[in-house]
């Protein structure tokens, strides 16, 4: 079994998640008492949500670079960045390191294309939803289109992750609004939804919405498992 590395802590709510997935495909795989090999680089978020909210990037960077390092340091055989937005340094990362990197969007994108989808709301930060690093790869990669909501739509989803969900705050007024955004997708003619924000699903699962969803965490989390238990 390989050694997952893992860089937590944005947030440390989602971050669970992953560990609680990743173990828990671990044992059903395996059986027994089996559990996961793996190690997590937990960052503060505090000062990494500042610096988004200022469009310190570079600040971010340095922060992200570390984890990284650290990793491999302590024997990590593959980087799982447990957030979506933070997949914006994915370039830099499979430059700087000398283990792989799972990325969220590819893993999204496998299961995507094996339901023969081409299409998908995309939720996120605004981050996620109005930058390239994550929609460029499911079009340039896997030729599957993306959308976002209007930019009043985006605002509110972006203040629920981070007003909200990151601090295990579950508002049902929020959950409607994510149902409602998603529903006028679907209107649209969109083929599924993407929670592309490691927060998300713990506010909306495929029981909430028609549209088949694409958990972006659980998926992330399964391809860890994938690479872990390889030959």
């Amino acid at each position: 079994m390989k050694k997952i590395g893992l860089i937590g802590g944005m947030s440390w709510e989602s971050s669970q998640l992953y560990y609680q997935y990743i173990n828990k495909e671990i044992n059903n795989r395996l059986g027994g008492h089996h559990s996961a090999v793996c190690v997590m680089e937990s960052v503060n978020f505090d000062p990494i949500a500042r610096w988004m909210a200022n469009g310190d990037w570079a600040a971010i960077e340095t922060v992200v670079v570390q984890a990284v390092k650290n990793l491999e340091l302590v024997g990590a055989e593959c980087i799982v960045i447990c957030t979506n937005t933070m997949h914006r340094f994915s370039p830099l990362i499979e430059t700087i390191a000398n283990i792989p990197l799972l990325h969220i969007a590819s893993a999204t994108a496998n299961s995507m294309k094996e339901q023969q989808l081409s299409s998908a709301l995309l939720l996120g930060t605004q981050f996620t939803m109005e930058q390239d690093f994550f929609k460029s790869i499911l079009k340039k990669d896997f030729a599957i289109d993306t959308i976002v909501p209007s930019m009043e739509t985006r605002t509110e989803i972006h203040r629920i992750i981070f007003d909200e969900l990151v601090h295990g705050k579950i508002n049902e007024t929020s959950k409607q609004f994510y149902q409602n955004t998603i529903k006028a997708a679907q209107l649209r003619g969109v083929q599924a939804v993407i929670l592309g924000c490691t927060e998300i699903p713990l506010l909306i699962s495929q029981e909430d919405v028609d549209l088949p969803v694409f958990d972006t965490t659980k998926l992330h989390a399964s391809a860890a498992v994938e690479f872990s238990l390889a030959p």
